[in-house]
């Protein structure tokens, strides 16, 4: 791994654990102000403050418990690394108690800041459970 897609592998862990501890400052402080979140089934959320309300609203939802497997981290340029995860463990629904298997599969992009530390510029993931399993 360069040393670019080390620290995006680090950055990726930060981010696994955050989602872990339903921590939405913790979250923020890995996005690009400018960074968008694209969650299934949702519209996009576009900037700093739209992807801090969507990350509460997923945080009062549901708790996760999952694992992310790097399947690839690609330096594009010095700036711009792109990653390829697995996740998988589960969600608790918060307003039900129902506990359910989950699976996705995501693609993030970064891009290193002015401070030289490489932030979530895109976010998007997919289900890889089939509905009604």
């Amino acid at each position: 791994m360069t040393a670019n897609e080390q620290a995006v592998a680090e950055v990726l862990a930060e981010y696994g654990a955050a989602l872990n501890a339903s921590d939405t400052n913790a979250v923020m402080l890995l996005y690009a102000e400018d960074g968008v979140f694209m969650p299934p089934y949702s519209a996009s959320a576009v900037g700093a403050v739209v992807v801090r309300k969507a990350y509460d609203a997923v945080f009062k939802a549901i708790k996760l418990t999952v694992k992310f497997n790097v399947a690839e981290i690609v330096e594009m340029n010095p700036d711009w690394v792109f990653a390829r995860t697995n996740s998988a463990g589960t969600t608790l629904n918060h307003a039900t108690g129902a506990t359910s298997a989950e699976a996705n599969q995501e693609l993030f992009i970064f891009r290193k800041d002015r401070g030289g530390k490489f932030k979530i510029a895109r976010y998007s993931f997919s289900t890889t459970n089939p509905q009604g399993i």
